[in-house]
């Protein structure tokens, strides 16, 4: 079985006798932190292209970088850090969250802005895979539904505020202070994490073949193949749809452009949008 999963609950004396609430926010800022990071490009990506002199498309392959490497990591994880406290583990997954997003906000290339995108998929992959088995060693069995509620609240925090208010942020300072923000709100977790996380010594028997038996179980590979599909095509769409807003739509940071219909030369990213009204009739093209 996986290291520290369902059927390997922690005795009556690790969690039983005192939820540790404080451990369980401190892993919701931690989901918020790396979620929020996950989404950011989508907000910011015509001026991450401009600013790197590279293609919107090629600055959508940030999010490739990070979904691909999330997928290895989660599956390795376990089986790498067996032998490892969970609190160290988790630990060293904030410390990537945060240089992730000091190296993209420094990035000045292609491969410098990949390399911090693929620190967060190591962070984002391998947090994601301990954060479940981790609620359940930090409080009492009664307690696991509102501990995972919480953390999750994390998660649907960071899914409602980060694309619009990375966006709003960054056309006012700045992409790169965003993600420079985005590395405080990790080094903010970082900081409660120390403070709150107890020493969780792993237990279990972690082994690769263990996926394999799960995927073979009747239903089980189907189902899964039905769920990546699914997430493809929800981040296929949203990591471009600020490009089709400007470009499609006229549709910028701050309302639509006066070129409401499609015209020759769609409005480039760093141009500044005005208000149009719909109603009223477009400017002369």
């Amino acid at each position: 079985m996986a290291d520290d999963g369902c059927n390997n609950r922690a005795p009556q004396s690790e969690a039983d006798a005192r939820p540790a609430w404080g451990a369980v926010i401190s892993m919701t800022f931690g989901v918020f932190g790396l979620v929020g990071a996950e989404f950011l490009p989508a907000s910011l990506l015509t001026p991450m292209a401009a600013d790197l002199r590279i293609s919107e498309g090629m600055a959508g392959q940030a999010v490739t970088a990070t979904a691909a490497v999330a997928l290895a990591t989660s599956l390795l994880v376990t089986v790498v850090t067996r032998r490892i406290d969970r609190r160290l583990v988790l630990l060293g997954l904030s410390v990537l969250l945060i240089f992730s997003n000091l190296l993209v906000a420094m990035a000045s290339n292609l491969a410098m802005l990949l390399a911090g995108r693929v620190l967060l998929g190591m962070a984002l992959g391998g947090f994601w895979t301990l954060s479940a088995a981790t609620m359940m060693r930090l409080v009492p069995e009664a307690y696991v539904p509102k501990a995972l509620s919480v953390m999750f609240l994390g998660v649907s925090a960071a899914t409602v505020f980060a694309a619009p208010v990375g966006s709003y942020v960054g056309d006012i300072v700045g992409w790169r202070n965003v993600f420079l923000g985005a590395a405080v709100l990790g080094a903010l977790a970082l900081v409660v994490q120390f403070a709150t996380l107890p020493s969780l010594p792993p237990r279990g028997h972690s082994r690769f073949g263990t996926l394999f038996e799960v995927l073979m179980r009747p239903g089980v590979g189907f189902a899964m193949f039905a769920i990546l599909l699914v997430f493809t095509g929800h981040f296929a769409f949203f990591t471009y749809i600020r490009p089709f807003l400007e470009t499609v739509t006229g549709l910028g940071v701050e309302g639509f452009s006066p070129s409401c219909s499609a015209s020759a030369s769609p409005p480039s990213s760093a141009t500044i949008l005005a208000p149009c009204c719909w109603n009223a009739p477009c400017a002369s093209r």
